[in-house]
């Protein structure tokens, strides 16, 4: 299974998953053996929320079964689930940590509250994203 979690500085999970530039891809198949995560440096016109639909192209994130984030807007959530990944939202920290917990079936932290969650889905309203 492959897991995308996007990152602050590829060290805490981060929130406003749409602006995240930084991710850790993971390719595991049980919580007992985790490798490395593979890094993944999004340029600006990658970043979900200038990409778009699966329509224009292949993106660095395509591939991922699951993606974990803290937070992230309805228009995020399409875009992925058009790229056949689906989207966890966590308050957990620890990259690793919260990939770890999803492979064991093991229930991850609730989400935090995130301000720019409630500006996404305000933009989303009215953006064509």
């Amino acid at each position: 299974m492959k897991i995308a979690v996007g990152t602050r500085n590829f060290v805490t999970i981060a929130g406003h998953a749409g602006r995240t530039r930084d991710w850790l891809m993971f390719a595991a198949a049980d919580a007992a053996s985790i490798p490395d995560a593979r890094r993944i440096v999004l340029e600006k016109m990658q970043l979900i929320h200038h990409f778009g639909d699966y329509g224009e192209g292949a993106h660095p994130l395509d591939g991922a079964d699951v993606v974990i984030t803290g937070s992230a807007g309805e228009g995020f959530l399409r875009h992925m689930a058009a790229r056949g990944a689906r989207v966890i939202l966590t308050g957990e920290i620890d990259p690793r940590e919260a990939v770890r917990k999803l492979l064991a079936g093991e229930a991850l932290a609730e989400t935090r509250f995130d301000i720019t969650t409630m500006l996404c889905k305000v933009h989303d309203l009215f953006g064509t994203h």
